[in-house]
């Protein structure tokens, strides 16, 4: 059973997501708080496995809450957020402190979404549990999940019958990532050589924070990032990362490699998906692509990692212990894909190992 505590100055949210969060077998609301202080008091005494907790309260917003909390006490937190630019901007800034995962601020007026916003809030709560804290340093964000059913990359992108030939010589790095990714992403970016291959990255986000999370990125690291654009050309010393409701494929355009938006159905649940991304890698970049897997919720990319393995890419996925979830790294190494698994410190070292070979 897992103890969960809400964080919030609405009543009505307070109520709503009590109701979502009790009606779950394996979940028992033991408490509600209005502001950070009264939060604060009930951590002790109750001693929640997770806390949702609102960005915008009275007498302390809650990212100055959190920071605190994972000093003195760090414990897997969900943010509850707007999915606007500015909540955005909030909003990886609580991941970089320490937050496990975010929902949107739940829609009270629009009756037919809350299906899907239970299952989804319900689902991260259930990870967040499960997600290793520490303090004052990584976690992340995922796109909302739908109800729908789960669909394949065939959705979006046929598998190819045969071998392509390949006129170019030109490496290029395929990333994907869900839960915990934002980190994990900035620090295998982060002391990466400018003159590396281009980078292409999935990860799952809503539309409203990719672009506030590629200007995030940029300012850490020496590569020039940005949130790709349909038809741009990739670039050495550049990374490009999906849009939050677009799936980012590589294409061939002669003998240069160019980021192409698809506005197709979400596959395996997700758009952007890994598995989409990694299928065009393997048939347009074949073994001149890497292929990394980073933490992660589900098994978005397993399959894709797979066919990158036989097409002749290398593949590396986060070990466990690194990971704030195993499950996308995790599922592709139980699947025989992954040909080294690494800490995350180490990812970066081996890209530019293999770049250089």
């Amino acid at each position: 059973m897992i103890k969960v505590l809400v964080v919030d100055d609405s009543a009505l949210v307070r109520q709503l997501l009590t109701s979502i969060l009790d009606a779950d077998p394996g979940i028992q609301i033991v408490g509600t708080a209005v502001d950070p202080y009264q939060a604060r008091e009930k951590i002790k005494k109750l001693s929640p496995d997770v806390l949702t907790l609102d960005i915008e309260m009275p007498r302390m917003d809650g990212v100055t809450f959190l920071g605190n909390l994972m000093r003195l006490r760090p414990m897997p937190v969900v943010m509850v957020s707007t999915l606007t630019e500015q909540g955005a901007d909030v909003t990886l800034q609580a991941l970089e402190m320490g937050a496990v995962d975010f929902v949107s601020k739940p829609k009270l007026d629009v009756a037919q979404q809350l299906p899907d916003y239970a299952e989804e809030i319900i689902l991260k709560v259930k990870t967040a549990a499960r997600a290793k804290v520490q303090v004052l340093e990584r976690r992340v964000a995922k796109a909302p999940l739908t109800a729908s059913d789960k669909l394949s990359a065939d959705a979006v992108l046929a598998r190819s019958g045969g071998k392509s030939h390949f006129r170019t010589t030109d490496r290029i790095i395929g990333i994907g990532s869900s839960t915990g990714g934002t980190e994990a992403i900035k620090d295998v970016l982060r002391d990466l050589p400018p003159d590396l291959p281009g980078i292409v990255i999935s990860q799952h986000i809503p539309e409203a924070f990719s672009a506030a999370f590629a200007s995030r990125v940029n300012g850490i690291t020496q590569l020039t990032v940005c949130e790709a654009q349909n038809g741009q050309q990739i670039l050495p010393g550049h990374v490009y990362i999906s849009p939050g409701n677009r799936h980012l494929l590589v294409r061939r355009d002669g003998a240069r490699y160019i980021c192409s938006l698809n506005d197709g159905p979400p596959v395996n649940r997700h758009k952007p998906s890994v598995d989409v991304m990694f299928r065009s890698l393997a048939q347009n970049a074949g073994p001149n692509a890497i292929a990394v897997m980073l933490t992660g919720m589900g098994d978005d990319g397993a399959e894709g990692m797979g066919e990158m393995r036989q097409a002749g890419a290398p593949t590396i996925a986060q070990d466990e212990k690194s990971s704030v979830v195993w499950g996308m790294p995790g599922e592709a190494v139980k699947r025989g894909y992954v040909e080294a698994v690494l800490p995350l410190q180490k990812i970066g070292m081996r890209l530019t190992e293999l770049c250089k070979q």
